[in-house]
């Protein structure tokens, strides 16, 4: 079991996000902004992995990948960007900064369950 940090703002994506991940049998913890992620990153290195959208108040979420990959401590943590947003130059963009994947919105719930499950089993072997 895998502990996940969701960055969302908008509640229907956040409760569809946390559905996904806790019927594939993992801990969902949400985070309403880039800013409070990054806080709660900060004070639990425990995270297996991050969802993060790109428009949230007082953090971004493209703040909120610069930050982290700029620290050492969350260079091999996996990153998904799920925005609605952005054209091809921004995910681009967004994966040269060092997200691992990009997820449109509206979340699809096989593509999720599968990105979640591809980067956790970057990071450990799995047994599917």
């Amino acid at each position: 079991m895998a502990k996940i940090l969701i960055a969302e703002d908008d509640r229907i994506s956040q409760k569809l996000a946390v559905k996904i991940v806790e019927e594939l049998g993992h801990t969902a913890f949400v985070s309403p902004n880039g800013k409070h992620a990054y806080e709660s990153l900060m004070t639990n290195s425990g995270f297996d992995l991050l969802l993060t959208d790109i428009m949230m108040p007082e953090m971004d979420g493209r703040q909120l990948i610069q930050t982290l990959r700029g620290d050492q401590r969350f260079n091999n943590l996996p990153i998904i960007i799920m925005s609605a947003v952005v054209g091809l130059n921004d995910i681009s963009n967004l994966l040269k900064l060092g997200a691992t994947r990009f997820l449109a919105k509206p979340l699809e719930r096989t593509e999720l369950e599968d990105y979640i499950t591809r980067c956790l089993c970057a990071e450990k072997p799995c047994h599917k």
